[in-house]
């Protein structure tokens, strides 16, 4: 992998006011308690309109953050909330994913295989832990050719004592999270504006066109690729080309090539608090067959505590009396901790 330069955007910094801070971490509401223990009726399929099933700090996010170990299907259909001026369904804010962090992808509570330093964390049976993030095909794993599959080990195996380039995770590099896992890497926030939803990710920026231009040249590849959606009922749906390849979707090393085709359904619940991501992945260099990805998503709003994973706001310092959040631009330095390891 070559270290490319990133520009990443510049957030404006607005004054903090430590009162609003310690206001919202004394009223906010108390985080999801921990889930009582598995019973049958904890292991029945989740139906639309379910409430998910939360453990706690299992491998997403750190200890005492809430994570989803089931979560419901959201279904397709008309859009009954509010809509922007231009028409579009009103799903701005502060969202995360439900089920862990970028470390596992296949086992996303599961941690990274081989970890030297797990923290003494408790780990549940697989069985009691979120699924897989790839949905379709039904054994949870990415349907790799033999050679990816073998280049997806090497990278694994030589992760936390990585002595070639390739072995580094690009994030180490503070390269952008690229699609999909970006939905993965911290919480993030959705802005749009007439013919454009744009992602404000921990790792760059993502921007959707809605007006019908084409894609660009397919000799132009992007970190967070090239996006066409447009609007079906609570769906929003993205055509995804122009992928440089070069973004891993975790730390445990799965890939697709600058010839990834994605289409993305972003899947809103009726109240718009929620969404599935569901993506079909397709790249004939590098899989076997089509697969898809499901990712569960939850909106934050003021009334929930900040965290230092899925939700890292302040309240802005502002004439008004409306609670307005202020994302702060966090800034990456290659090999700080956690970002990544580098040879012993």
């Amino acid at each position: 992998m070559t270290h490319a330069d990133i520009s990443f955007r510049a957030l404006t910094a607005l004054a903090l006011a430590s009162a609003y801070l310690l206001a919202a971490a004394q009223t906010a509401p108390p985080a999801a308690t921990t889930t009582p223990p598995t019973t049958a009726q904890d292991e029945a399929p989740l139906k639309p309109g379910d409430a998910p099933r939360l453990v706690r700090g299992a491998g997403g996010g750190g200890g005492g953050i809430p994570i989803e170990r089931a979560f419901p299907p959201i279904l397709e259909g008309q859009w009954t909330g509010k809509r922007l001026p231009d028409g579009q369904p009103d799903v701005q804010g502060h969202w995360s994913n439900t089920i862990g962090n970028h470390n596992n992808w296949t086992d996303p509570q599961g941690g990274i295989p081989g970890d030297p330093a797990t923290r003494n964390r408790p780990q549940r049976p697989r069985a009691e832990r979120a699924p897989s993030r790839v949905s379709d095909p039904a054994d949870g794993q990415v349907p790799f050719q033999p050679w990816a599959r073998a280049a997806q080990q090497e990278f694994l195996a030589n992760f936390h004592n990585p002595t070639k380039p390739q072995y580094i995770e690009p994030l180490a590099r503070c390269a952008p999270g690229g699609v999909p896992k970006s939905f993965i890497w911290h919480g993030y926030e959705i802005r749009q504006f007439p013919n454009y939803v744009v992602f404000l990710f921990n790792s760059g920026t993502r921007v959707i066109h809605l007006d019908g231009k084409k894609h660009l040249p397919a000799n132009i590849k992007l970190w967070n690729a090239d996006s066409r959606g447009h609007w079906e009922g609570n769906t929003l749906v993205v055509d995804v080309t122009n992928n440089n390849g070069k973004a891993l979707f975790g730390r445990t090393g799965e890939f697709a090539s600058e010839n990834v085709h994605i289409v993305e359904r972003y899947i809103f619940d009726p109240k718009g608090e929620r969404y599935n991501y569901v993506a079909t992945i397709t790249d004939p260099t590098v899989y076997t067959r089509p697969w898809t990805a499901t990712i569960p998503a939850r909106k934050y709003t003021y009334k929930d505590k900040p965290n230092g994973w899925h939700f890292e706001v302040s309240l802005a310092n502002h004439d008004g009396t409306e609670p307005l959040l202020d994302r702060e631009e966090r800034i990456c330095t290659e090999n700080n901790g956690g970002f990544g390891n580098v040879a012993k």
